[in-house]
């Protein structure tokens, strides 16, 4: 699926991740949160948790989970994005949502967000789009917000122990639920 991209950009394809692509999409997910090459774009949560983000098993799980896709977002022929769709009922989740640091901030969120949600109404007819965001990460919410994201106040509890999710820099991580009705896009 190609898509119109942001003035000045090239073209940006989409397609549905397999196996092989886990490696790369480990390493732009990591890159585009955790670490020092993280801070480069905006999305970084490296002052909130340190280890990793995901793993090439989560990778895959997400690749091959039944009633899900991972779409691979390339422009030019190289991985510059990624997001995760879930077919959940009347709803789709999206998840795993990362864009290369240095090329954050130009409005390519917008368009990759824009053609997740178009994707989950046409391939699963679903009415909203569902998400978790660390409610501590108030500027991302903000944009999602602007997206048409409302917050719900549910809230379900950072994973603390658990290594494979990172290591926590503070005590007060959750997850909160966003909720967008794409059913009229």
């Amino acid at each position: 699926m190609d898509t119109a991209t942001p003035p000045g950009s090239a073209r940006l394809t989409f397609r549905d991740a397999t196996d092989a692509d886990a490696p790369a999409l480990v390493a732009l997910i990591e890159s585009a949160y955790r670490g020092d090459s993280s801070r480069t774009g905006w999305t970084t949560e490296a002052d909130l948790l340190e280890g990793q983000r995901t793993d090439e098993e989560g990778v895959r799980a997400v690749i091959n989970a039944p009633a899900g896709r991972l779409l691979a977002v390339e422009r030019d022929g190289g991985l510059i994005a990624c997001c995760q769709l879930e077919h959940r009922g009347d709803a789709a989740y999206f998840g795993m949502f990362a864009v290369r640091p240095d090329s954050q901030g130009g409005g390519l969120g917008k368009v990759i967000i824009a053609a997740a949600e178009r994707t989950a109404r046409e391939s699963w007819g679903v009415a909203e789009m569902h998400m978790t965001v660390i409610s501590a990460r108030e500027d991302l919410i903000a944009w999602y917000e602007r997206r048409g994201y409302r917050r719900t106040g549910q809230f379900t509890p950072f994973p603390y122990g658990d290594e494979r999710f990172g290591i926590p820099q503070r005590d007060d991580l959750a997850f909160e639920l966003l909720v967008k009705n794409i059913e009229a896009l």
